[in-house]
């Protein structure tokens, strides 16, 4: 089957659904593409790269004939038509605020894959589009909030005077607010982030972020990955927070959406006025109504107070070359799941909840929305049960204080047990015995100190240093012989420690390769 890539011809657009790289990919899976002439011209792709890789140049009409076409947004009504019947189309479509579209599609009987369908899980986020383009315009917000920023991102002090770190506001922690967050914390800003989400507290704070709870509000537990429209509690709490935070921020970035409703209002007139002079604002929700009041779609608009609201809908299409190709690795990813032989042909499944949940139109018909898709989420809290005797066991069960006394009993104890250790001890011991407790204070405190998200990299670091405690007790059981002033006792108890730490060490390092295999397998299909 033929793949065909036309040029994108909505206004302003620069992305390309194909890379040289991606066409090399899909001439692995048996496809042949053909790519229309200066397709990729926008995206610093010329024609000469995609020859190179093994696609065809072709015309404008060729490449609508294809069997498949894949393209970055939705087809216009002229497009529709240059389809043949019964192809089958992969693109952008906006099913929740595009039926007219999906009717036009259906009646042409075309197959039609929407990329910004995708369900969110696990599985199926190596060809989510919607990640990929959000990562990108989280970054691009950060980047186009700075060239109009007038001081610097990061706090500096020189010989001119100190310079304070700018102050950044996240408003929605999913993938864009997260690059958001991440790309403003590079540059040195201070970075505070909200989201109606609970379980995104722990991410915004594992990238030295604090997270802004709404007072007095009920976050949301996500049952699909996405965030659901607030009740009129939370967004009155809300709004009292952003009123509270926004006056004192540099940088104000607005991310939240509903899927298929307008976005929700965050910021009022009034606290956009309540801002410094100066002020940057990227509403990133400006092409679904906007977050903030007074932003407008593709503009950058400046209030009578001096600050300066971007309203831009293009942000991913404003790095081109690096958007092009995560869409076209969304795409390969794509194909890889629908064409199981690798020969070149499209094979469906509709039992798949994936390949479900992106078939928009198939037959004539039009099939969206699919069943829902329940998405791993945090549980909400049970609710204890009570009863009428709960009071009474609650009182029996609660537990009494410790006597001090018995803490200072201890302490003495254990004092008079190492000075007597020490006392009857080789001299040698006190000095390794010190550096055995500063390295446990140590570890503690950094091992503490470490997000839990990052704890399955820090088993690599576990792993090596019990590696480093193998082989320490190893030399120490090869040394036991050649010392001659050792007695028979002393030799025991250092073949018995030894012996002792190679067992611990050994179960860290396969258990921490047997943990590490198991979350693997978590992210291969079947």
């Amino acid at each position: 089957m033929r793949i065909g890539i036309p040029v994108e011809t909505q206004p302003g657009e620069t992305r390309v659904a194909a890379t040289p790289k991606s066409v090399v990919q899909l001439a692995k899976l048996g496809y042949s593409v053909l790519v229309e002439a200066g397709a990729g011209a926008k995206a610093s792709f010329p024609d000469e790269d995609y020859a190179a890789a093994g696609a065809e140049i072709g015309s404008q009409a060729a490449v609508w004939a294809a069997d498949i076409v894949a393209k970055i947004n939705p087809p216009t009504d002229d497009e529709i038509t240059a389809l043949r019947q019964g192809a089958v189309l992969i693109s952008l479509v906006a099913a929740p605020r595009s039926p007219e579209l999906l009717e036009k599609l259906a009646a042409r009987h075309l197959t039609v894959l929407a990329m910004d369908s995708v369900p969110r899980i696990s599985r199926a986020q190596s060809l989510d589009v919607i990640s990929s383009m959000a990562n990108i315009g989280g970054y691009r917000a950060v980047i186009e909030a700075a060239h109009e920023f007038g001081s610097f991102f990061t706090g500096q002090v020189t010989a001119a005077g100190k310079v304070p770190p700018a102050r950044v506001f996240v408003s929605g922690t999913g993938v864009a607010g997260l690059a958001a967050i991440g790309t403003a914390r590079a540059l040195g800003a201070i970075v505070k982030a909200t989201d109606i989400r609970a379980e995104t507290a722990e991410q915004v704070e594992s990238m030295g972020a604090e997270f802004v709870a709404v007072a007095a509000g009920e976050q949301q537990q996500s049952s699909d990955g996405y965030a659901k429209e607030a009740s009129q509690d939370y967004a009155a709490a809300a709004a009292r927070m952003y009123a509270e935070q926004v006056r004192d921020m540099d940088i104000v970035i607005t991310t939240a959406q509903i899927p298929g409703r307008p976005a929700p209002r965050l910021l009022t007139e009034e606290m956009v006025a309540s801002m410094r002079p100066g002020s940057v604002i990227v509403d990133m929700a400006a092409s679904s109504g906007g977050n903030v009041a007074g932003s407008v779609p593709d503009e950058v608009v400046t209030t009578p107070n001096g600050v300066k609201i971007i309203g831009y809908t293009d942000l991913p299409g404003r790095l081109p070359t690096q958007a092009s190709q995560l869409f076209a690795t969304n795409i390969v990813n794509l194909m890889k799941l629908i064409t199981p032989g690798a020969d070149g042909q499209l094979v469906l499944d509709e039992e798949d909840v994936v390949q479900r949940g992106m078939l928009v139109a198939r037959g004539g018909e039009v099939t969206w929305p699919a069943p829902p898709v329940a998405v791993s989420a945090t549980p909400a809290p049970a609710a204890p049960a009570v009863s009428a005797e709960a009071p009474a066991a609650s009182a029996k069960e609660e537990k009494k204080p410790r006597d001090p006394r018995f803490t200072y009993v201890v302490a003495g104890l254990s004092a008079v047990l190492l000075l007597t250790l020490f006392f009857f001890s080789p001299a040698g011991l006190l000095g390794h015995f010190m550096v055995f407790m500063l390295s446990v204070v140590i570890g503690f405190y950094v091992i503490g100190n470490v997000s839990h998200s990052l704890h399955t990299p820090l088993m690599s670091v576990t792993n090596a240093i019990s590696g480093i405690i193998v082989v320490g007790c190893l030399v120490g059981l090869t040394l036991v012989d050649q010392a001659q002033s050792m007695t028979a006792a002393n030799n025991l108890i250092i073949i018995v420690l030894s012996v002792v730490g190679i067992l611990l060490a050994s179960i860290n390092v396969f258990g921490g390769f047997t943990v590490t295999d198991r979350m693997l397998k978590m992210f291969r299909k079947g």
